[in-house]
């Protein structure tokens, strides 16, 4: 049993070893394509936490400029900068979470490498973690003397936004559990780390979702600072991200989200099959069966580009593989449709006598669960 576990079992909390040649501070920093920012933020770090015992390991998600290259020659002349190269894995979330479980320091603060945190905080975090006695510390834009810097008011507006949703599933009152910018102790860390969904970008508010109580926190203020080299990784999939760690956190115990978000295509492809069987049938009259087939058709290769674009994003499939993916997502759903056939047949047949409703919802999800668990495989497995 290692000392945190025993402290989580026995409730008391474990005092932080002295500084000495072991790093009492881990500062992970996930990067993908920020080859300029890697020597200044080292240079930065070493100023700034001058007496402390540091390391900092940079999760790098396979970029493609010479980030690792960058990091791989300050190692070589610094053993304290660390490289740990994840190939087939993206998001914030889950690099924090590989690169803490990577060190063995007590206190691991998260940090971005586009030079937009104030690393000058780092030192208060971790005196609030070794001498006062708080389990995590959290750089604060929206407390006072904090600020968001250039934000325009869209990107400010969709800041607030999303930090008002958050409490749905906050266990403590945070002004800014959108932060990515903070420091917590390894046994807080380890309470919740079996429970994180390890989705997105938003580290802080999964952490804090998943502590079985609310830990004693403290937030310092920071200003926001402007990017100077570098491109931002915002984009449309990060509210996507977003909203799918809500939603896992309200019920990913008891269905998994991504299948939830399947089955919500599913529903759009249902309606779209609908929509262009009535067009054919009333501009081309084709006949049924010829319409039927079309509007089928047509359902299929929408669902494969929603499912495509929103529910496996972090495997979505370009180029040759697209059309691949297109046939093999084809040829999954042909067999759900006459699973879906024979299981609703057999249950409103002479040997069971089921209600038609039911037996049409039973072959729907037998349909369902097949496309979901086959496609999950075989068209957009982890490559």
């Amino acid at each position: 049993m290692t000392v945190s576990m025993a402290a989580e079992k026995e409730g008391k909390r474990v005092p932080l070893p002295p500084a000495g040649i072991v790093p009492t501070l881990c500062i992970v920093i996930p990067v993908l394509n920020e080859e300029a920012n890697i020597a200044r933020l080292v240079e930065r770090l070493d100023d700034v936490l001058d007496g402390i015992a540091w390391e900092a390991i940079f999760v790098d998600d396979d970029s493609t400029d010479a980030t690792r290259a960058a990091v791989a020659a300050l190692g070589a002349r610094d053993p304290r900068v660390r490289l740990l190269h994840r190939i087939g894995r993206r998001g914030l979330s889950s690099a924090f979470i590989e690169g803490a479980q990577a060190s063995l320091a007590p206190c691991i603060a998260a940090m971005d490498g586009d030079l937009q945190h104030d690393e000058t905080l780092l030192p208060r975090m971790f005196s609030a973690l070794r001498d006062e006695g708080y389990e995590l510390a959290i750089g604060s834009r929206y407390v006072g003397g904090g600020g968001v810097g250039d934000w325009d008011r869209r990107r400010a507006g969709m800041s607030s936004f999303a930090t008002k949703l958050s409490r749905i599933v906050l266990h403590a009152p945070v002004t800014d559990p959108m932060s990515g910018f903070f420091m917590i102790r390894r046994d807080t860390f380890e309470r919740a780390v079996r429970r994180l969904s390890a989705l997105g970008f938003k580290i802080l508010l999964d952490i804090l979702a998943s502590l079985p109580a609310p830990p004693r926190l403290i937030e310092l203020p920071y200003e926001f600072r402007s990017r100077t080299a570098g491109e931002s990784k915002l984009d449309a999939g990060v509210l996507r991200d977003y909203l799918m760690l809500i939603a896992d956190k309200l019920v990913g115990h008891i269905v998994p989200v991504r299948f939830l978000l399947f089955a919500a295509v599913g529903v759009l492809g249902i309606a779209a099959h609908l929509v262009v069987l009535r067009l054919c049938l009333t501009l081309l009259a084709p006949g049924f069966a010829t319409a039927q087939a079309i509007a089928t058709g047509c359902a299929i290769v929408g669902n494969f580009v929603l499912n495509n674009v929103f529910t496996f994003r972090e495997n979505r499939l370009r180029g040759w593989g697209f059309l691949r993916g297109l046939l093999t997502f084809a040829a999954i759903c042909s067999v759900g449709a006459v699973g879906n056939v024979g299981v609703a047949a057999f249950l409103f047949g002479p040997s069971v006598h089921s209600a038609w409703w039911l037996a049409g919802l039973a072959g729907a999800v037998m349909s369902l669960v097949w496309n979901y668990a086959v496609s999950s495989v075989i068209t957009w497995r982890r490559r």
